[in-house]
């Protein structure tokens, strides 16, 4: 397995700042008087805002963006000390006191928090009908992510049996073992769920795939936001090398900014503009722990508008996509502060079995849920987003395979619009709907995306949602013949059109014209009113009234722990109640009123 240097960095000037804080405390007094203007306060992420509050005086470490001349200015200054340096600035260590004067400097804009990351954690390559597009069914030629890399930023790849001969590069971000090699198992179990090889039933979602292994998560499955920064600056940098196409991030912190802000948010839109899918787990904070639904619990990076943010849903044990479900830990949207519709889509998320390390802390906590194997050779099943999030990032290097021209806004397209909405559940719950891969493919292909999945025929949601250039972006599919679909926003490279005839004939052409249009299609075939389609667009603000009885995300008690039982092992004991009661309107932005006639519980 060959290992990488990173490249040398590149430091850009930079006029102004961007600060981000690392939870990790250490003792310190307080140094430093501010020289800058009291008049000026940089915008602090929440997080900030209660350590300043509070007075917290304890020490923690600050990343600030910019050259290198720019951040030694900054440190010395305020007497702050560079542990690190980033490509796009470096790590300061600074008080309490050096924080204060930092945020009040002209020259910084903001200040966010580098807060600590945590994995989060399933898959059936059956239920998404990966099996039918490598073995090239339905007129497909068959295609396994062969020539596809995806960068697996996460605790480490052990050396599987699955997975050694798929893994191009590796580096340790870490630096505690310098290997890159896996001491908490979540990134060995999602590398297995990308691209593990298995003959006998356990293969990934793209077998023929690439890894790059990035380790940032610790042995405990903690790890430093300015570590998975680095990892996806890394992967930028040596995209071209290893041709990395997708970057998955099961891994998340709470959001404290808006992904304006947010430094972890930026690092991935840098990825996005250079060409990079990136697919990021929702979290696992979709309900209390009475069982009450919490809404507002998406994570960072998550929260990015251009990424692919997964849900998870549960498939009941069941190839059949009719009895699938969600997850009842699924993270929902909207996105904390900036307000967004999130997740994208759903993928399966419950009891998935990949690949094992052995000696890994997860291995050695949980022995009960190693279900097979021994050794090289053995697998475990874990639950969570993480777990989705894998399943759609090897969904995307099959879609990429097909299509390696596709953009990542073209992937995100084809992905939605071929997937298909489950039952009882809405937009802020599964975006777009349960991905469907061998639909996708057909799609890409040329093909009408109508797929069968376990003797049922799947119909596409035709529904595709992100942002543009701060546009936004709304694709609806029609199964009418001879339609074209339409497209809205700032994407010039997208047109999909229909052939004549039966829908059995029925073809999708993909060219470099696009069709503008002032609005968006409905046809009654695909979406109805109780879609709720809300957009990137909307800011969810305090006119919408919401009863006591739903939860937001300022419930939801982010500690310190690491990992818990739960937290690896979600069952299907808890029942949903009806708790959840919605108003007889609700007002949004840009007074658009949803009335009754347009708005029920399962809108989300």
């Amino acid at each position: 397995m060959p290992a990488c240097t990173p490249a040398s960095l590149t430091r850009h000037p930079s006029k102004r700042l961007l600060v981000g804080v690392l939870v990790c405390v250490c003792c310190g007094g307080v140094a430093g008087v501010s020289t800058a203007s009291e008049a000026h306060r940089a915008r602090l992420s929440r997080d900030l805002a209660d350590r300043l509050a509070a007075r917290d005086e304890r020490a923690t470490d600050v990343i600030v963006n910019g050259s290198a001349e720019t951040v030694n200015a900054i440190a010395a200054r305020y007497g702050a000390h560079v542990k690190k340096r980033l490509q796009s600035g470096a790590v300061l260590e600074v008080t309490g006191g050096q924080l204060d004067a930092i945020s009040q400097d002209p020259d910084v804009d903001h200040v966010a928090g580098d807060v600590p990351v945590r994995r989060m954690m399933a898959v059936t390559t059956v239920a998404t009908g990966a099996d039918q597009a490598w073995a090239g069914l339905s007129g497909l030629r068959g295609v396994t992510g062969q020539g596809i890399s995806v960068a697996v930023i996460d605790s480490g790849i052990a050396p599987h049996a699955d997975l050694r001969n798929h893994v191009v590069a590796a580096m340790d971000f870490v630096g505690t073992n310098g290997s890159a090699h896996d001491l908490f198992g979540h990134g060995t179990h999602v590398a297995g769920i990308v691209a593990g090889d298995d003959a006998d039933g356990y293969s990934g979602m793209a077998p023929g795939a690439n890894l790059v292994n990035l380790r940032v998560l610790e042995a405990d499955g903690s790890g430093k936001t300015s570590d998975v920064i680095a990892a996806i600056d890394w992967a930028v940098a040596h995209q071209g090398q290893f041709n990395i196409r997708v970057i998955n991030l099961s891994l998340g912190h709470p959001v404290f900014e808006s992904y304006r802000d947010d430094p972890l948010c930026q690092a991935v839109e840098r990825a996005i503009s250079a060409g990079i899918v990136v697919v990021a787990a929702a979290g696992n904070f979709g309900k209390t722990d009475d069982g009450r639904p919490v809404v507002g619990g998406i994570i960072s990076p998550g929260n990015t508008p251009e990424a692919i943010t997964v849900g998870a849903s549960n498939t009941l044990g069941s190839e059949r996509r009719s009895d699938d479900v969600m997850a009842t830990y699924s993270s929902r949207g909207p996105t904390a502060v900036d307000g967004l519709l999130k997740p994208e889509l759903v993928a399966p998320g419950n009891k998935i079995v990949s690949t094992a390390a052995v000696g890994s802390y997860l291995v050695r906590t949980y022995p009960e849920r190693v279900v097979a194997g021994s050794g090289s050779h053995s697998y475990m099943a874990l639950s969570g987003t993480s777990m989705s999030a894998a399943v759609v990032s090897g969904a995307a290097a099959l879609v990429l395979s097909a299509r390696p021209e596709l953009t990542p806004s073209q992937v995100k397209v084809a992905l939605q619009l071929t997937s298909s909405r489950l039952k009882g559940a809405g937009l802020i719950e599964q975006g777009a709907g349960l991905v469907n891969v061998l639909a996708a493919v057909a799609l890409v292909e040329g093909l009408w995306p109508v797929t069968s999945i376990a003797g049922e025929a799947l119909q596409p949601s035709g529904l595709s949602y992100y942002g543009c250039n701060a546009t936004t972006c709304i694709r609806v599919l029609s199964r009418e013949p001879s339609t074209t679909l339409f497209v809205t926003g700032l994407d010039p490279n997208l047109r999909l059109e229909t052939g004549s005839g039966s829908t059995q004939s029925q073809s999708v052409v993909w060219t470099n014209s696009v069709v503008w249009t002032n609005s968006v299609v409905w046809t009654n075939a695909l979406l109805s009113p109780d879609s709720l389609v809300q957009t990137n667009s909307v800011v969810w603000t305090n006119s919408v009234v919401w009863t006591d009885s739903i939860i937001w995300n300022d419930s939801v008690v982010w500690t310190n722990a690491v990992v818990a039982a739960e937290c690896v092992v979600w069952t299907n004991s808890v029942v949903w109640t009806n708790s959840v009661v919605w108003t007889n309107s609700v007002v949004w932005t840009n007074s658009v009123v949803w009335t009754d006639s347009a708005l029920t519980p399962d809108s989300f």
